[in-house]
């Protein structure tokens, strides 16, 4: 049984206006370097805003001319209970990003607090909190670093758990790994090793857990997201689908082809807010801001 929402969700998101793979910073980088198209970046990210829009109160930050990265917004940081941790980002390619993300957060009235630059931290990518919000896993191995751990551990009454990242193709958590609303988790097994495998057996029951084959892995089937009974993502096989229709969920999926020239697909365009800091809808994607 799909939970219901308490609240109507609040996203992040930034219209990918000045979008495109200047730098190689990820594996999914090359080969596309100057391969990008802006205005195809363009067209799928208002398809997925469409998809989202119904569903939860979308607010947009300006993207800033340099950093063509600043779409995925799921790096801005980690958001709960109206304090947010903001990213400090692994390279220094994306660290710009950092004040522009710390001020939209200020200005909405969180309590921002910043980790340090020797703790790498890259937001939503990495760390991603059990539907239940009882436990925060947390990704490490390739941005954000282990020491970081530590630093969130005393930002919320959460259990945080680590998980290391194996597999150079899906640096980031969210690339691998989604919970879902209805306690469940989407998942990609070999981006694991064999340690954080057996912790995410722990807390998922077998028939909990949906592992995700190396075909919609690579098409970044876990980089879902997931509100009530609808999870909105990239292309995936008709069997995914089925599986997730089969355990009651509206599938909506979205061409994001574009976005995964730089590594990234409808969870990385997402970052999830603290509803209770935004009552009110977001402006149309004509305007900008919240």
């Amino acid at each position: 049984m799909i939970k219901s929402l308490p609240e109507t969700p609040a996203l992040l998101m930034c219209m990918p206006e000045l979008y495109e793979v200047s730098y190689v910073i990820n594996p999914w980088m090359r080969g596309n370097l100057g391969n990008s198209s802006q205005l195809h970046a363009m067209q799928q990210w208002k398809v997925l805003y469409n998809a989202l829009s119904p569903l939860a109160n979308i607010h947009l930050i300006e993207q800033v001319a340099g950093s063509p990265d600043m779409v995925f917004t799921a790096n801005a940081g980690l958001a709960r209970e109206g304090i947010v941790a903001v990213s400090s980002f692994y390279h220094p390619e994306r660290q710009e990003e950092e004040q522009h993300f710390r001020r939209w957060f200020a200005e909405a009235g969180y309590s921002v607090v910043d980790l340090p630059r020797e703790t790498p931290f890259e937001g939503e990518g990495d760390a991603l909190f059990s539907s239940d919000g009882s436990r925060l896993w947390v990704g490490y191995g390739t941005r954000t670093l282990q020491a970081s751990h530590g630093f969130l551990r005393s930002l919320w009454d959460a259990e945080v758990v680590g998980l290391h990242l194996v597999d150079p193709r899906f640096y980031h958590l969210d690339t691998c790994f989604a919970p879902l609303d209805d306690g469940s988790l989407l998942y990609f097994p070999p981006a694991f090793d064999a340690v954080s495998l057996a912790r995410i057996e722990e807390f998922y029951s077998p028939q909990h857990r949906i592992a995700v084959g190396e075909m919609d892995a690579v098409r970044f089937g876990c980089n879902a997201v997931n509100i009530g009974r609808t999870i909105v993502l990239n292309r995936i096989s008709t069997e995914l689908e089925r599986t997730l229709f089969d355990r009651g969920f509206d599938v909506v999926q979205v061409e994001l082809d574009e976005f995964l020239k730089a590594g990234g697909a409808a969870k990385c365009l997402v970052m999830k807010l603290t509803p209770e800091l935004h009552p009110f809808r977001a402006a149309s994607i004509e305007g900008q801001g919240s």
